[in-house]
């Protein structure tokens, strides 16, 4: 047997969904490589290899992580799920008060000695959809009860939402709105789900009210600022104006990789508006291409949740595929002036050490899901 088949026997579950993290690897490797030229330049003396092989190195670790957590069973994931929720409220907390400042937002945590930093949002989002996920489908006997299945969902949905939004406002709506769907398809009754929705709206409020008086904690001045460079500039402001510049200029099939232009003027061309670079360096069909691996990506994942048999791979899976394909389609509507200017990712493509990580543990979950699906259906045709 060659070395491809023996691979492909190997890698067991969603192929489709194997084959979208390959393409989505590869396409990062390319254009972070071309969109950190300016800043090699700039920090580096030119040396353009050196974010190549830093960026190599947490995709390829990336990939492997993604393998590991194929090969655990998915089971595993929900008995971890209240450690990891308890430690991620501390972080966010030590986070908001001690963190790394970055253009004026504290995200980050300087891990000490090696100097590497961490988003402590992504592992917060990751830890509640696990929760999420195993405290809807372990409370469906009673789901419809107030005491029992509701308030040990929505506690820890306020409590993390509102921690991440001071300085990550567009990370606690999209995760905040994907634990609203998982709820919903989870059969939680509807007027509960209406009570979170406008609970999130008083806590909102008072985020705001804070703001006022603690600007350098919840930055209630960008939101603004933001929102009205989308409302009343019809270019959306420098950001937009060089990203509408780049895909412009990449027409039909791009002016090819490696030779953007708008990356010596966009604001991270690396990361938040890598999307921009991509349509640029390799035209209309590359983007439409990124698109529509995502589209596929949740096509895929609602396939899986309706094989799962068990409720909390189906939860587990729709959390991801949510939380994964709402986040690229934000980032992309972000370039194309479809909603106001955040500071998200692209997922599994945006150069980011904890944004490729936490892209790919998720990626490796759904495929462990589809794994044990397939494992179940070969058994069910046998008999």
């Amino acid at each position: 047997m060659s070395i491809g088949n023996r691979i492909y026997a190997e890698l067991r579950g969603d192929r489709a969904v194997w084959v979208i993290v390959l393409i989505l690897a590869m396409f990062s490797i390319l254009t972070v490589y071309s969109a950190t030229g300016s800043m090699a330049f700039r920090e580096r003396g030119g040396n353009t290899e050196f974010f190549l092989i830093k960026h190599g190195i947490f995709v390829v670790g990336g990939l492997f992580l993604t393998y590991l957590c194929y090969l655990t069973h998915y089971m595993q994931y929900s008995r971890i799920a209240p450690v990891l929720l308890v430690l991620s409220i501390p972080l966010l907390v030590y986070t908001i008060a001690m963190g790394t400042e970055v253009n004026e937002a504290r995200r980050w945590i300087t891990l000490p000695v090696i100097g590497f930093t961490i988003q402590t949002s992504d592992i917060a989002k990751m830890a509640l959809i696990i929760y999420v996920a195993r405290a809807i489908s372990s409370k469906q006997e009673y789901i419809k009860d107030f005491n029992s299945a509701f308030l040990p969902i929505i506690v820890p949905i306020l409590i993390i939402c509102s921690l991440i939004a001071p300085a990550d406002l567009s990370t606690a709506l999209i995760l905040f709105a994907t634990c609203l769907g998982m709820m919903f398809l989870g059969r939680v009754d509807i007027k509960f789900i209406f009570l979170l929705l406008f609970l999130g709206v008083v806590v909102f409020a008072c985020l705001i009210i804070i703001g006022n008086f603690v600007p350098d904690v919840v930055r209630v001045d960008t939101w603004i600022t933001r929102t009205q460079d989308f409302l009343e500039n019809s270019d959306g402001g420098f950001q937009v104006k060089q990203a509408k510049i780049a895909i412009a200029d990449g027409g039909w099939f791009g002016i090819g990789p490696g030779n953007s232009t708008q990356r010596n003027y966009l604001p991270a061309p690396y990361s938040d508006f890598i999307y921009a670079i991509i349509c640029e360096e390799y035209g209309l069909v590359g983007g439409f291409t990124i698109l529509s691996l995502y589209v596929v990506l949740f096509y895929r994942c609602v396939s899986i949740v309706t094989r799962s048999p068990k409720a909390f791979g189906s939860m587990l899976v729709l959390g991801l595929g949510l939380m994964l394909t709402v986040q690229a389609l934000a980032n992309i509507a972000v370039s194309v002036h479809f909603v106001p200017v955040t500071g998200l990712t692209l997922p599994m493509v945006s150069m980011g050490g904890t944004s490729i990580i936490f892209s790919s543990l998720a990626f490796g979950m759904i495929l462990s899901v589809s794994k044990y699906i397939e494992k179940t259906d070969v058994s069910d045709a046998g008999e």
